[in-house]
């Protein structure tokens, strides 16, 4: 997979903010995409390493209407929590380096 299509972008809740103070960042990535990809681009694209990184897929949220018929509201989508390194700078996703 091409390394430029692996994060989609940062998620921004409460509990992911409260994260970045322990150097643990909640990224949005392509569905496809590993753990090694996601340390690939990190390293690569903004120059910091991970020390672990950790996978949750996001399950779609549906709605019954009748007759055994579902209506899909919200597609399932893919997180990952990155741990970065001590001696490793702070992830800033808007400075992408080609």
């Amino acid at each position: 997979m091409e390394l430029t299509r692996i994060i989609l972008g940062p998620v921004t809740t409460e509990k992911s903010e409260l994260g970045k103070e322990q150097r643990t960042y909640t990224l949005r990535v392509a569905p496809e995409a590993t753990k090694i990809d996601v340390k690939n681009a990190l390293k690569k694209y903004y120059d910091v390493d991970a020390v672990s990184v950790r996978v949750m897929r996001v399950g779609p949220k549906k709605r019954l209407i009748g007759a055994g018929k579902v209506m899909v509201k919200r597609k399932p989508w893919k997180k990952m929590l990155v741990t970065l390194a001590a001696k490793s700078k702070a992830l800033d996703l808007v400075q992408f380096k080609s």
